[in-house]
């Protein structure tokens, strides 16, 4: 094996997307996992991942400040219909701790150009300097601003909400789909896009629940060292593993039942894959109508290469009408 810092593993390098290969070991071998390396928040300042497609001109872009966090609605062009605008609340990943409103900018502008609504980028308070439960309160204070006022900043129809995110994120789309239930009144959203999410903070190669775990413990990107890390950031105390905020598969029947249609997109080579299959087996056996894709051949992080891979495009592609899908249903 290489002595390159981010080498692809030998057991994982067979079953890799050899187009992923190409731009992984010209470009990101080299760099040093942030889980190696003493913390500091300028670990935060390093490249973004190579191959992401550019952001695409829409009508208008409206950066807003909420209390704690900040908010960049990507506003379609031309005159919105009667009722206003649909509207999609994106959450960034990065394990709770990377990431910013700039993360995926490129897929958030395409939401808004190829689906005529408004895409919304959240830039949530990250661990470790603001632990859980900050990610949750800024996620439901989006959610809140959009209902409440997106039809005064942005032509937004607040009855045509949907949430999404990635990884980290997509954990606190699923979560944000819980708890706007629980709010008085309830908030109404029509979908959820997951992409790659993490839905149980307490599975581990060890307890051997999710078979991805062990299978892709030293995959690329997503290592079981470097997901251990992410959750350690976030929730350094295990007592709030299992709590549903934290692991949105452990939620009650009841307010599972009552989620909104979900689009589960994960990828074959990561760890994250069976958690996201699961929690959408979950959903199906409790009524809630599930579609999901598996991307051969993938690990954790190709939506932010689709200019570069086939198969980050195809997730994008995928991703985007699943969300015209679901505006053009409700």
């Amino acid at each position: 094996m290489s002595d390159l810092p981010s080498a692809i593993h030998p057991d994982i390098l067979p079953r890799l997307d050899p187009e992923y290969v190409a731009i992984h070991n010209a470009h990101l071998a080299h760099r040093v996992p942030p889980h190696m390396i003493p913390w500091h928040p300028d670990i935060r300042k390093a490249p973004y991942i190579p191959g992401g497609s550019h952001v695409r001109t829409v009508g208008a872009v409206k950066d807003i400040s909420l209390q704690n966090c900040k908010i960049r609605a990507f506003i379609p062009e031309g005159t919105p219909p009667p009722e206003g605008w649909p509207v999609l609340l994106y959450i960034h990943g990065g394990g709770w701790t990377l990431g910013s409103i700039d993360t995926l900018n490129s897929f958030i502008s395409r939401q808004c150009k190829e689906n005529n609504c408004v895409s919304v980028a959240l830039d949530y308070r990250l661990a470790p300097e603001n632990p859980y439960p900050a990610a949750v309160e800024d996620t439901i204070d989006a959610l809140k601003f959009i209902y409440y006022n997106g039809k005064a900043e942005f032509n937004a129809n607040v009855n045509k909400i949907a949430v999404g995110g990635s990884s980290s994120g997509g954990n606190l789309a699923a979560i944000a789909c819980l708890k706007a239930q629980e709010l008085t009144p309830p908030i109404p959203i029509i979908f959820q896009l997951l992409i790659v999410p993490v839905t149980d903070n307490t599975a581990s190669v060890a307890d051997g629940r999710y078979p991805s775990w062990k299978e892709c413990q030293n995959t690329v990107w997503l290592s079981e060292g470097r997901m251990m890390w992410f959750r350690n950031m976030y929730l350094p105390d295990p007592a709030t593993w299992t709590e549903p905020d934290n692991s949105p598969i452990f939620a009650s029947d009841a307010l599972l039942a009552k989620v909104p249609p979900a689009y589960i997109s994960v990828c074959e080579l990561d760890i994250l894959r069976d958690e996201g299959i699961a929690y959408g087996e979950k959903l199906k056996s409790l009524g809630v109508k599930v579609e999901a894709n598996v991307y051969p051949g993938a690990p954790h992080q190709i939506l932010g290469m689709d200019a570069a891979l086939k198969a980050g495009k195809q997730q994008a592609d995928d991703a985007i009408k699943a969300v015209g899908d679901a505006f053009k249903a409700a």
